[in-house]
């Protein structure tokens, strides 16, 4: 074991954590800012077309969500190799995850175009919005398969220590996205269509770059290029425990706003309006958790638990201060978010009750996300899952209470709270012990 790194200085550990998070940070932002153009740009063209959008948007949102694990698990998988100093296993190890985003992909791609309108018909839509939310669907679904290679590619660069490719791709591609949307569009005058097509066409030219990067390097180090089926599906069978951790995560999600829709229009627009700006300051914590991955997957490689613990130090500190700072910023500023968000002074009344929540659920919040980034890092994919259930199972009955009680939106989120303590305590067990500990290959 290589005990070298052990005693690293700290300003040597947040160095190096900053050099990942900041453009992971970035490359996470520039996803919610490309849809609020496309939102903008669809938005002009009616708001049949827009609530089409939507529809459709919302499908496809939680189905990238559900996929997730391909870049999770292919970071861990990575870094671990690279750490061990083996280079060539690790980008072997990323041709294999980005040929299960391939299988994944052409499977989702088949289900999406002949099952979109019974998929998009379970919202019950009116007539007019299904027919553009599936004239955006068909076309849009196609690229399901170009964002999940960019899901695995993405996964594999971070692994080898390297956020700042994938931030270059997506800034590009979005502004590619805007550009080809707005001449598609507009200027072709294809409508709904077009913005789906220019959206397709821009994720794919992302995924070709992406793709490119890893194969080329691939080659360089020696990888074997072909697909080995046995590989594969070891890989799947690690994404698979991922997948269950986020589809509890989402399943907690979508029971809260079901939960809300009963409380009225308000409380629903007030619960949209938190949800949204809690899903932007977990972008800015979940760059933590990717430099937690990517570093921690790396060190546990090379066999150094001591600069393992001492890593998971300091970014406890680094989560608990973020959520610290993002709820205090977010306390003072409620005001002027709920008035930026609304001129409804019911739904402003109701944000200022729901965002003092999220502030003072934010540190709980960072220290998650931190040893959420850890324990995938680690590869600890089993007990995140285990963990995720029992999260889901402590919420569950919390949520319940409260739309029995009929306790308003206010409590809803406290119940969130109530959920992110669960995540809290059962992975920060996890982390106490040793064994998520694992070292080398």
């Amino acid at each position: 074991m290589d005990n070298s790194r052990a005693g690293t200085p700290p300003r040597s550990v947040g160095r190096e954590i900053l050099a990942l998070a900041i453009p992971a940070f970035a490359t996470l932002v520039s996803e919610p800012l490309m849809l609020l153009a496309d939102s903008a740009i669809v938005g002009h063209l009616g708001t049949t077309q827009l609530a089409g959008l939507g529809l459709a948007g919302s499908v496809l949102n939680v189905t990238v969500g559900l996929c997730v694990f391909l870049a999770y698990a292919t970071t861990a998988t990575v870094a671990r190799r690279l750490g061990a100093g083996d280079r060539t296993g690790a980008l072997g190890a990323g041709v294999d995850g980005l040929v299960l985003a391939g299988v994944l992909g052409i499977a989702l791609v088949v289900v999406a175009q002949v099952a979109g309108r019974t998929v998009l018909g379970w919202y019950a839509p009116p007539a007019a919005v299904l027919d553009q939310g599936l004239a955006y669907f068909r076309i849009a679904s196609l690229g399901l398969l170009p964002l999940l290679a960019i899901l695995a590619a993405t996964g594999v660069l971070r692994g080898l220590q390297d956020t700042r490719t994938p931030l270059y791709v997506a800034v590009t591609i979005n502004l590619a996205n805007i550009g080809l949307n707005f001449a598609l569009v507009y200027g072709a005058g294809l409508g709904i269509a077009g913005a789906a097509l220019g959206t397709v066409i821009a994720q794919s030219l992302g995924a070709l770059v992406l793709v490119g990067v890893v194969l080329r390097g691939a080659a360089r180090a020696g990888a074997p290029l072909r697909p080995h089926p046995v590989r594969v599906l070891v890989a799947a069978r690690a994404g698979g425990w991922l997948f269950l951790r986020t589809l509890s995560l989402q399943a907690a999600t979508v029971i809260g706003t079901v939960i809300a829709t009963r409380f009225g229009a308000p409380s629903l627009a007030a619960h949209q309006v938190t949800g949204a700006i809690f899903i932007f300051l977990a972008f800015a914590l979940d760059a933590l958790a990717i430099a937690a991955q990517a570093i921690v997957g790396k060190t546990l490689g090379a066999g150094d638990a001591a600069r393992a613990r001492a890593l998971l130090r300091t970014l406890l500190w680094w989560g608990a201060g973020a959520g610290v700072i993002f709820g205090a910023a977010l306390a003072l500023g409620r005001g002027a978010l709920a008035g930026l968000f609304t001129p409804d002074p019911q739904v402003q009344a109701l944000l200022g009750a729901t965002l003092i929540v999220l502030a003072l659920a934010q540190p709980v919040a960072g220290l998650v996300f931190v040893l959420d980034g850890v324990l995938i890092g680690a590869g600890d994919a089993r007990y995140l899952a285990v963990a995720g259930v029992c999260a889901l199972a402590a919420y569950l009955p919390l949520a319940l209470v409260v739309a029995g009680l009929d306790a308003g939106i206010a409590w809803l989120w406290a119940a969130w709270a109530g959920y992110l303590v669960a995540r809290l305590v059962t992975l920060g067990v996890r982390a106490r012990g040793e064994g998520w500990l694992r070292l080398g290959i």
